[in-house]
């Protein structure tokens, strides 16, 4: 191990729609909105309540690829070396 760290930030700005307030009762009631960060997912039920998302809909869904491969590089180390 080299000891060397590299480290950045990435930011998302999600939209969400105004759904009506039967429509979020009803996903409240289905329990998603406990099992995943931040009570949404962008594939799941509550995918039709966001109106649009600016920059990287990785780093919604909990990692930046992106942002990942640019940190890798200053490693020196290929995104490809961790393909299995």
């Amino acid at each position: 191990a080299s000891g060397r760290t590299a480290s950045a930030t990435a930011s998302t700005v999600v939209r969400f729609g105004e759904p009506s307030d039967a429509e979020v009762a009803a996903y409240v009631a289905s329990g998603e909105p406990l099992h995943v960060a931040g009570a949404f997912t962008l594939d799941g039920r509550s995918a039709p309540f966001v109106d649009s998302i600016e920059g990287d809909h990785g780093n919604v869904i909990g990692l930046s690829l992106p942002l990942l491969r640019r940190l890798l590089g200053e490693l020196d180390v290929s995104v490809t070396e961790l393909w299995v």
